[in-house]
């Protein structure tokens, strides 16, 4: 087939994250198996408006905001008559494709509803306008197309904005694995992976350990990742050990040497880094919300309360367990990328027979 991915942002951007990864590594497969593969993205700096990347062709036009009317303009413009189905991957803003897309079939691909995020991430009444207005408006636009989304908590929020017809597909890991009982640091220590920004709540993952260090006085406390929170952060917690941004390869490393990884967002589609630290034989301790929930459930981690008095109280009362030596987390709901690429590729072909969006 001839795919047409629409997603706002592609790996090459400085702010990628869980939804470009999934994309990219089920996109690297299909390319893999004969399928041609075009990818609109918005610009990015210092990088060409056209370029392939894994035998992916990267189309990059429009910043922030601008990249909507010009996805738009491709399709029109160009993109008619070339495809044979578009994935609308849909991220806080969606492309609303069912609205000029007509010639061929639809798929939405949404990873997780914003809802509290909004709070989180833009000023009043901005929010108040997005959670409330926007988002139910541009989430009606998908009511009779074929949706896929990742875990059971972001199929009910779906279904609260009126969506029906939404299929849950597996989530995929990196496919590296290092020794489950490998080498642990000699200190009780914690590790935060994920952007800086308020919707993930480092602070208050920061602010747990600070409590529990009453407790663990050698506790020590790994930041990975980078975001608009970063100076503050390090200025207000000095005794944390914050590595930015690093490769699969380094995160990987540094998630097998902690103790336990701890997860504070206000919600999630899912929860990767989760997976991804299970598959390197370290558990979680992480919130309690939507996405977090389920990830955890399929990795042997532990929920808390949302705040970070019960996450320290937590991580005082599991450091023991967590310390044993041999300690292996188990990986029950995460598949290959192969396996996720197949899974949706099923239903990319089950609406190609029926007629285009009316």
């Amino acid at each position: 087939m001839r795919i047409l991915i629409y997603n706002w942002r592609d790996m090459a951007h400085p702010r990628a994250g869980g939804a470009e990864v999934y994309t990219h590594n089920v996109a690297k497969h299909w390319v893999e198996w004969g399928h041609e593969v075009t990818w609109f993205t918005s610009a990015v700096e210092g990088r060409p408006s056209v370029e392939e990347v894994d035998r992916i062709k990267i189309v990059r036009r429009g910043g922030r905001f601008g990249v909507y009317r010009e996805a738009r303009r491709f399709y029109e413009r160009e993109g008619k008559g070339h495809f044979d189905i578009v994935v609308d991957v849909v991220n806080t803003r969606p492309f609303l494709c069912p609205k000029f897309v007509r010639d061929v079939p639809v798929v939405a691909l949404i990873f997780q509803v914003c809802r509290e995020v909004w709070f989180y991430e833009v000023p009043f009444p901005i929010a108040v306008i997005g959670r409330y207005f926007l988002e139910p408006r541009w989430l009606r636009v998908y009511r009779d197309v074929p949706v896929m989304t990742i875990s059971e908590s972001s199929r009910a929020s779906l279904a609260d904005y009126g969506l029906s017809n939404v299929s849950i597909v597996p989530v995929g890991t990196q496919g590296v694995e290092l020794p489950s009982a490998g080498p642990k640091e000699a200190e009780p220590t914690v590790v935060f992976v994920g952007r800086l920004t308020a919707n993930k709540r480092p602070s208050h993952a920061l602010r747990a350990t600070e409590i529990a260090r009453v407790r663990l006085p050698d506790l020590r406390a790994w930041v990975i990742g980078s975001g608009p929170q970063e100076q503050r952060l390090q200025g207000k917690h000095a005794e944390a050990t914050f590595f930015g941004r690093v490769s699969e390869k380094e995160k990987l490393e540094l998630m097998s040497r902690a103790h336990v990884i701890v997860a504070t967002s206000v919600r999630e589609g899912w929860g990767m880094t989760i997976s991804e630290a299970a598959t390197v034989g370290t558990p979680a301790v992480a919130y309690d919300v939507p996405g977090l929930r389920d990830s955890v459930a399929g990795s042997g981690g532990y929920l808390v309360e949302p705040n970070p008095e019960s996450l320290a109280a937590d991580l005082v009362r599991r450091m023991p367990e967590f310390r044993s030596p041999g300690l292996v987390s188990l990986l029950a709901d995460t598949v290959s990328w192969a396996t996720v690429a197949s899974a949706i590729l099923s239903n990319l072909a089950a609406p190609s027979a029926d007629s285009p969006n009316e």
